[in-house]
C-alpha cells in the first residue's frame, strides 16, 4: 500500500488492514483474555515465525524489545518526568476494540503494522543513485540567475520601502543613515542603493514588527500568518529579520522553493502558544552562582560560560556578539531570549568599561582549567561583536594560551595542563549578512592567527550555519573567499528541520557549500520539546539521510586523510598554498568521483552529556511518538557525570506519520520517505579527523578542574 493511502487510514480501515495483512497477531489479541496474555502469545508467534531475510529478523528483534518494555518506566531526560511505556498495552486495546481514548491519531498503529510487514520479510526498495540524484539536483542556490533575478526584484521593491522608512522614522535621525535636506528622490535611491552593501544598514533598517514585515514581503502574507505574529508580538516574541536577508524570500508564488528560509523567519503556532514557557533543552545552559551546572562543571558567575565537554568551553562575551542578524525560530537559544539575556537592544549591548575586568576573570577561567584545549567564541553571534572588540577579546585569548603554556615549563610531564589548540568563532552572518565579513574583519583575523600559530594554536574555524542552498548567495560568496583568504577555516552546521530534511536538499548544500571551500561539520536534530513541533524531523529522517544519501559521499580512510592534509593548518610556514581551499577541494572532489564530502556528523544534543545518534527505538506514546533509548558517543572524552546517569531516554517531538503528512503538504512524496520505517536505531558516525585534537608533544594531567560531582 502507498504511504500517502497508509497515513490517511482511519480506525476502523487500519484494523481491517491488520486483518487481511497480519492476520496472525489479530488472532492472538482475541484469544487473549488479558495484555500480559497477548504479550505471551506475541512471544511464541515471534519464536516459531518464519524469518525470511535479515530485516525481518531485525524487526523481530524490534518487536522483542517493544514487549519487553511494555509496561516499564522510564525515565524522560529531556522533561526529567517519568513515564510508563504502553506500546503493546495499547496495540492490544487497539485490536480487541476496548481503547479507552478514541481521540489518538492512528500514527502509533501505523508504526508497528510497518515492523509486522518487515517480520514477514517486505523489504522496501531503497531509492536508487539517479533517483536520489534528481533529487540533489531539483534545488536551487542562491548562486543560480533565476534565484538572483527575483531577488534583485525585491532588492528593487525594497529600496522605495526603505527610504519612505528612513522618510518617516520618528526616532533620532541615524548619525550615518538619513538624508540631507533638499535631497531628490533619485540622490536618496542611489544613496540607499549604495547603504545596501553596508551591513550596519541592514541593522539599523531591521524588521522588527509582523505589520512592517509583511510590507517588506509585498504583501505577501495570509491574514493567518498575520493574526498569529500579532499575537507573538503581544506575548513579547523579539521580531528581527534585515533587510537582506528577507530578499532572499521568493513573493511571487511561483520559482524556487524558500520554505527552509520561510522558517526560520516566521513563527509557528505552537512556538507561539509556547513562548514565555520554554525551557532550557541544554540543562547545562542552567548555571547558578556556585551550583555546578548538569554536567558537572563549576563556572564562573554569570552567563558568560557555557560548558558540557572536558576539552571546550563556550565564551558569550557581554557585547553586540550577545546579539543575532536576525532570530532563527527554531534557535536552541530561544530560552535565552525569552529571559532576555539575549536581545536585539544593540546600544545596551556595547561592552562596559567593566567588561575588560570581567574578560580577563573569564580567560583565568581557562587558563587555570587542566582540560580546557578549544575556545567556541559565540553568543548570540560572534561575529556581531565590532572589528576592535572582536580583536580586544581575541588579544585576551592569545595572552591566556601565551601564560597556560608559559605556566606548562614549570610542571612535570604528566602533570602538565591542556594547552590552547583551537579557536572557533561560531556565526550565523554569512548567511544572514555577509556584508558584515569585510576586509577589516579579516584583517583581524588573519594577524591574530599569525601569532597564535607561534604559540602552538593549530585550529583556527569559523562555525557557520547555512541552512539551505538558496542562502548561498554571491555576497555570502565573497564573505567565504575574505575569510579563507585570512588562512581560517570555515565549517558549516545545519538544524535538521522539516523543510532542510526533504530529499536532497542536504546533499545539495553540502555540495554547493563545499565547492566554496567550506566543510560539514554537524548535521543536528531540532530538539525536542513542543515548541519546534512544526520544525522537528524525526531521527530516523536522519538516518536515512545518512544512509541513502549522504553515503555517496563517503570517503575511504586514504581520502580522509588526503582532505585533512588540505585542510589542515599550516603553523610555521613561510609559503603560500599555490591554491585557495575552495579550488583544491573542487580537484579532490574531481579527482575522486565525489558529488560532495560527507565530513558532518548527524547527532541530537542530548540535555547534559553531548551529542549522539546512537539510540534504539524502546516505545511509542499512545500519538506514535517514538521513545528512543540513547547511548553517549563513545568516542569523545565526556564529564564524568555519564558514569552516575544511567539510561537515557528522550520521546521525540513527532510521529513518523505526521512527519510524512508535513512533507506531503509541503509537496513531497511520502513513497520518496518510505524506508524511512526501518530506522529504527542509529549509530554515531565517526569523527572526521579534522575535528580531532592534535596530539600534545607532552602528557598532560588526567586530573579534572571545575569540576564537582555528587556520589
Amino acid at each position: 500500500m502507498k504511504q500517502k493511502k497508509m497515513l490517511a487510514l482511519t480506525f476502523s480501515q487500519l484494523k481491517q488492514i491488520y486483518n487481511q495483512e497480519i492476520p496472525e497477531v489479530v488472532e492472538i489479541a482475541d484469544k487473549s483474555s488479558s495484555v500480559e496474555e497477548f504479550k505471551a502469545g506475541m512471544l511464541r508467534f515471534l519464536e516459531i515465525c518464519r524469518i525470511e531475510n535479515e530485516a525481518a529478523e531485525e524487526a523481530r528483534e524490534q518487536i522483542r524489545l517493544l514487549l519487553d518494555y511494555d509496561g516499564q518506566n522510564v525515565h524522560e531526560l529531556s522533561t526529567g518526568q517519568d513515564m510508563s511505556v504502553q506500546t503493546i498495552r495499547l496495540l492490544y486495546e487497539f485490536l480487541t476494540g476496548t481503547l479507552e481514548n478514541m481521540e489518538i491519531p492512528t500514527d502509533l498503529f501505523i508504526e508497528i503494522f510497518q515492523m509486522f510487514k518487515r517480520l514477514k520479510g517486505e523489504v522496501v526498495p531503497l531509492p536508487s543513485p539517479q533517483r536520489i540524484k534528481s533529487r540533489n539536483d531539483r534545488w536551487e542556490t542562491g548562486l543560480d540567475e533565476e534565484v538572483r533575478e527575483v531577488r534583485d526584484e525585491n532588492k528593487e521593491r525594497m529600496l522605495h520601502l526603505l527610504i519612505q522608512k528612513i522618510e518617516n522614522r520618528k526616532s533620532k535621525p541615524s548619525v550615518r543613515f538619513h538624508f540631507e535636506e533638499g535631497m531628490s528622490y533619485e540622490e536618496k535611491y542611489r544613496l540607499v542603493n549604495e547603504w545596501w552593501n553596508d551591513f550596519r544598514f541592514h541593522l539599523a533598517m531591521a524588521i522588527k514588527s509582523p505589520g512592517e514585515l509583511n510590507r517588506f514581503l509585498g504583501n505577501s502574507l495570509s491574514s493567518e500568518t498575520m493574526y498569529l505574529l500579532y499575537r507573538a508580538r503581544k506575548k513579547g516574541m523579539p521580531f528581527f529579520a534585515t533587510p537582506y536577508y528577507l530578499s532572499l524570500l521568493n513573493v511571487t508564488g511561483y520559482g524556487y522553493n524558500d520554505e527552509a528560509i520561510r522558517s526560520y523567519i516566521l513563527y509557528s503556532p505552537r512556538l507561539v502558544e509556547t513562548y514565555g514557557n520554554i525551557r532550557a533543552w541544554e540543562k547545562e545552559d542552567i548555571v547558578e552562582a556556585g551550583k555546578p551546572n548538569a554536567a558537572g562543571w563549576l563556572l564562573p558567575d554569570g552567563h558568560n560560560i557555557h560548558r558540557r565537554y572536558p576539552e571546550v568551553a563556550i565564551l558569550i562575551p557581554d557585547t553586540m556578539g550577545r546579539a543575532c542578524g536576525g532570530l532563527c525560530a527554531s534557535c536552541q537559544r530561544m530560552y535565552d531570549f525569552q529571559s532576555e539575556r539575549l536581545n536585539f537592544e544593540f546600544e545596551s549591548l556595547r561592552p562596559k568599561e567593566s567588561w575588560d575586568r570581567k574578560l580577563r576573570r573569564l580567560m583565568a577561567y581557562f587558563e587555570e582549567d587542566t582540560q580546557l584545549r578549544d575556545i567556541l567564541i559565540t553568543g548570540g553571534d560572534a561575529l556581531m561583536s565590532q572589528n576592535k572588540t572582536l580583536q580586544n577579546i581575541l588579544d585576551a585569548v592569545y595572552r591566556m594560551a601565551a601564560r597556560k603554556q608559559r605556566a606548562n615549563l614549570e610542571r612535570k610531564d604528566g602533570e602538565k595542563y591542556a594547552e590552547l589548540q583551537r579557536v572557533r568563532l561560531g556565526s550565523r552572518l554569512l548567511a544572514y549578512l555577509p556584508m558584515r565579513i569585510n576586509d577589516g574583519l579579516a584583517d583581524v583575523l588573519r594577524e591574530f592567527k599569525e601569532k597564535a600559530s607561534a604559540i602552538g594554536v593549530k585550529q583556527f574555524i569559523i562555525q557557520t550555519h547555512f541552512q539551505t542552498p538558496l542562502e548561498v548567495t554571491p555576497e555570502a560568496k565573497e564573505a567565504i573567499r575574505k575569510i579563507l583568504s585570512a588562512g581560517w577555516i570555515i565549517t558549516n552546521q545545519l538544524v535538521y528541520t522539516v523543510a532542510a530534511s526533504r530529499r536532497g536538499h542536504t546533499t545539495r548544500l553540502r555540495q554547493v557549500l563545499n565547492s566554496l571551500g567550506v566543510v560539514c561539520y554537524y548535521t543536528f536534530s531540532v530538539k525536542g520539546f513542543n515548541e519546534n513541533y512544526a520544525v522537528f524531523a524525526p531521527n530516523s529522517r536522519s538516518m536515512q539521510e545518512q544512509q541513502e544519501e549522504k553515503i555517496y559521499g563517503r570517503m575511504t580512510p586514504e581520502q580522509a586523510e588526503e582532505l585533512y592534509k588540505i585542510l589542515e593548518t599550516k603553523v610555521g610556514t613561510e609559503e603560500e598554498p599555490k591554491e585557495d581551499v575552495a579550488k583544491q577541494l573542487r580537484r579532490f572532489m574531481r579527482k575522486h568521483h565525489l558529488p560532495f564530502l560527507a565530513t558532518d556528523r548527524s547527532v541530537l544534543n542530548l540535555p547534559a552529556i553531548g551529542k549522539s545518534m546512537t539510540f534504539q527505538l524502546v516505545g511509542l506514546t499512545e500519538e506514535g511518538k517514538r521513545i528512543l533509548r540513547f547511548e553517549h558517543d563513545g568516542t569523545r572524552h565526556h564529564s564524568p557525570i555519564i558514569d552516575q546517569m544511567g539510561q537515557i531516554y528522550i520521546v521525540e517531538n513527532k510521529s513518523l506519520a505526521a512527519y510524512l503528512r508535513q512533507l506531503a503538504k509541503m509537496g513531497e512524496d511520502p513513497e520518496d520517505y518510505a524506508s524511512i520505517w526501518n530506522y529504527t536505531k542509529g549509530e554515531t558516525e565517526p569523527r572526521f579527523s579534522l575535528y580531532e585534537y592534535p596530539d600534545f608533544p607532552f602528557r598532560t594531567t588526567d586530573k579534572m578542574s571545575n569540576l564537582s560531582i555528587k556520589n
